[in-house]
Order: structure tokens, then C-alpha cells, then sequence
């Protein structure tokens, strides 16, 4: 169901020519591609993290893994960057995507943090601890993208029954 404003009225994720633009986007291509790559990739991250976190084993895969995860965070962050400016006029911050937009830049700010943990000597189980809680703020937000992404179908499938039922 779309949002209800104070004033009664729905606000769509899209406008019409929004969903165009989304629809035309190479971006949202883009986007389709890497959220699952990087959904898997966080899954093999986080499982080897935490293999390491309760064995101490595997400390090199492990880091190989996090940075591997950092890069695919990093370039579905600028490709929706891309995106959000195509579709909405907005780098970063739309109304339709401001708490996606806000939990993503504390996701990749914690997942960042792995770099200065790693220069400030942290001890191996400390930056993968610090990983842990970084991966946590990435599962949250793609929680938000999901169910944004529910929401977009549901607006979908709502404005298709409206059509079918006019004409």
C-alpha cells in the first residue's frame, strides 16, 4: 500500500514519469544485477567471519572476503548514486529513498571502519568483530530495500487493477 500523508493523500514511490525513467534506466539494470552479488557475497562474508570469530581459522579468506564485500558496497553505492540522480534529480537523499539513503551511508561508513581498524593495529578478532557489527547495519538496510522493493510491486500491481478496471 502506498504511504498515507497527514493529508490523506498516497505518495507513490514513482510519479509516472519516474517509473518510465526507472524502467529505461541502464542503472536499474545495474542495480538488479549487483544487490544480489552483493547479497551473496555479505552471506559467504559473514559466514567466514564468523567461522573465524569461533575457530580463529581462516584469517586471510576472511579479509579477502570483507574487502571483497567493501568493493561491492562501494559500487552499488555509486551506481544508485547514478540512479537516484537519473530518476529523482538527487545524488544521494531523495524523499522516496532517504532512509535507504541514510542506512546505506552508515553501512559503508562501518564497513569502512574495517580500513582504520586495520591501520590503528586492531587485533585481527577486533576488526573482525567490528566486521560483525558493520555486516549488521548492511543487513538492516537491505531490509529497508526490500521492503521498498515490495512496496514498488504492490504500487505496481494496484495501478494495473486501477487500469484494467477503467478501461
Amino acid at each position: 500500500m502506498p504511504k498515507q500523508l497527514p493529508n490523506g493523500v498516497f505518495m507513490s514511490i514513482y510519479t509516472a514519469e519516474q517509473r518510465a525513467k526507472r524502467d529505461a534506466s541502464i542503472w536499474t539494470k545495474v542495480q538488479a544485477i549487483l544487490g544480489p552479488i552483493q547479497f551473496l557475497a555479505f552471506l559467504v562474508s559473514f559466514a567466514l567471519v564468523m567461522r573465524y570469530l569461533l575457530t580463529g581459522d581462516g584469517y586471510t579468506i576472511t579479509t579477502i572476503s570483507v574487502l571483497i564485500k567493501i568493493a561491492l558496497l562501494w559500487a552499488i553505492t555509486i551506481t544508485g548514486m547514478i540512479w537516484e540522480k537519473e530518476i529523482y534529480g538527487h545524488w544521494f537523499l531523495a524523499p522516496q529513498f532517504f532512509w535507504e539513503d541514510v542506512g546505506n551511508a552508515v553501512a559503508i561508513v562501518s564497513h569502512n571502519l574495517y580500513f582504520l581498524a586495520v591501520m590503528a593495529g586492531w587485533s585481527e578478532r577486533a576488526v573482525m568483530t567490528l566486521m560483525m557489527v558493520a555486516y549488521c547495519t548492511y543487513l538492516i538496510n537491505c531490509t529497508q530495500f526490500i521492503v521498498k522493493g515490495i512496496r514498488a510491486g504492490r504500487e505496481r500491481r494496484m495501478e494495473r487493477q486501477a487500469r484494467q478496471a477503467i478501461g
